[in-house]
């Protein structure tokens, strides 16, 4: 890839911060436009993004278990709204999620 491109080489990017922005900002797009497909797209975008350089750095288990924290960290999200609240559900999972990805990935 071209080294003027806007998009960083894999293996610079932070994914912790992304990760947290696709779970994020998913929620907050899905909710604020009432278009559900485009917080998932929102989600889905920043997953792939994250997912090239777990896949660069770390290998596909790391990535596997990631992307499966990932997406099953949205899927929680919502049971628990209902015992929590949205926003608190959606922080919680997004620290999660973050947190893993900073530890497994980002840390080095």
């Amino acid at each position: 890839m071209a080294k003027d491109t806007i998009f960083k080489d894999a293996a610079e990017v932070s994914t912790a911060p992304v990760v947290a922005l696709g779970l994020v900002g998913g929620y907050l797009t899905a909710r604020e436009t009432l278009i559900r497909p485009l917080g998932g797209a929102v989600l889905a975008a920043a997953g792939a993004y994250a997912g090239r350089t777990w896949l660069k750095k770390r290998g596909v288990p790391t990535t596997v278990g990631l992307s499966a924290a990932y997406v099953l960290g949205f899927g929680l999200s919502h049971p628990l709204a209902k015992k929590i609240g949205a926003w608190p559900a959606v922080l919680a999972v997004t620290g999660a999620a973050a947190g893993a990805s900073y530890l497994l990935v980002d840390r080095d």
